[in-house]
């Protein structure tokens, strides 16, 4: 659980970016509390009238707003989201939750064993701790679908790979810093990797296209090669739906 320190946070800065953006900047680093007041903001504004709001792109800290300068001025966004932060209350961000399941250490986490070796843990106990921890979307990443979930056990933290590799398989499941992520698609990376999924977290024949929003929740779950293999032919034959856990209430 986080302690609820809301009362004990600095006030928002309102900084340019530009003639067309403006950023609001709540805090510093990467705390939950702060990325809340991110969230907030950011629905209260979607679902606003404000003339002139083109786009609203959220950061673990931040809020960046786009407005059009033809139709409305930096002075008018920044009154009205003023206003909405007063409005948005303090209730926390409760999203989905989501519980992937992953095949954990050799060909599909082959750096296990070596982040293991790092920490001064047995790869059993790396997994038990990364797997035994549920995770919150901060903020969605440098491709579609990809969702920077923290944060991670104080016991697994390291930096990222001093070489990166060329070619992440889409469904690697990694850590760096204090964070973990699901690699949605094949790409470059340097994050340390300590399995894969078989769940296609984005897929442009499927709606939504991306499984997770900020604010989701995420469980990892290990399995074997077995059902994963399962889940993963099912995925490559169309199959893409994954759904979230139901929560209490919910058929």
């Amino acid at each position: 659980m986080t302690e609820d320190h809301s009362n004990f946070l600095a006030p928002p800065r309102f900084l340019s970016a530009g003639d067309t953006a403006l950023v609001v900047e709540f805090g510093e680093t990467v705390d939950r509390e702060v990325n809340h007041r991110v969230m907030r903001l950011g629905e209260a504004a979607r679902a606003a009238t404000i003339a002139g709001l083109v786009d609203l792109v959220p950061t673990f800290r931040s809020l960046m707003v786009h407005y059009d300068p033809t139709v409305t001025s930096r002075r008018a966004v920044e009154g009205r989201l003023r206003e909405l932060l007063t409005e948005a209350g303090s209730a926390p961000i409760v999203g989905r939750l989501w519980e992937f399941p992953v095949l954990y250490g050799e060909e599909a986490g082959p750096d296990l064993e070596e982040v293991a070796k790092r920490t001064g843990l047995s790869p059993e106990r790396v997994v038990e701790l990364h797997a035994g921890t549920e995770y919150e979307a901060y903020m969605m990443g440098f491709m579609p679908g990809l969702a920077y979930l923290g944060i991670i056990p104080k016991e697994l933290e390291l930096p990222r790979r001093n070489e990166p590799r060329v070619r992440v398989p889409a469904g690697s499941v990694a850590i760096a810093i204090n964070l973990t992520n699901v690699y949605s698609l094949e790409s470059p990376g340097g994050w340390h990797l300590l399995g894969r999924t078989p769940v296609d977290l984005f897929d442009l024949h499927r709606d939504p296209q991306a499984l997770l929003t900020a604010g989701d929740r995420v469980r990892f779950r290990p399995v074997g090669r077995d059902v994963y293999d399962e889940l993963k032919a099912r995925m490559a034959a169309g199959d893409t739906r994954f759904d979230p856990v139901p929560q209490e209430g919910e058929p």
